[in-house]
């Protein structure tokens, strides 16, 4: 069994979720249930796959957890957009953001490619 909290990609994850729930707390009290909860999951759903997959037997099994982690970066970054562009998240913010979910995303494929070979 592996240890979530020994991977790096993991740890980027948790502080990308943690700077996401920062940022969304700002967004318009009608988006509770919206936008603001949208990225919120899908910034923890990245740390949660990557832990459950850790939690698995087989490197397949780890590389389908890590796959479906790289789809809720995906979704995040499409999230962090949409929120930039409803002025719900500054310019500046969304770039930084952006970085750390495509720094996520390319650890997550780097990972994924490791354990195929």
């Amino acid at each position: 069994m592996r240890d979530f909290r020994q991977y790096a990609v993991w740890q980027k994850a948790h502080l990308l979720t943690l700077a996401v729930y920062s940022a969304a707390a700002s967004f318009p009290s009608h988006e509770l249930f919206g936008l603001r909860s949208q990225v919120q999951r899908a910034a923890a759903s990245i740390g949660l796959n990557i832990s459950e997959g850790c939690g698995l037997e087989t490197d397949a099994e780890f590389g389908r957890f890590l796959r479906i982690a790289a789809g809720s970066a995906s979704e995040l970054e499409y999230g962090l957009l949409l929120a930039r562009d409803l002025k719900y998240l500054a310019p500046e913010r969304h770039v930084e953001l952006e970085r750390q979910t495509q720094e996520v995303k390319r650890m997550l494929f780097a990972l994924t490619r490791s354990l195929r070979s």
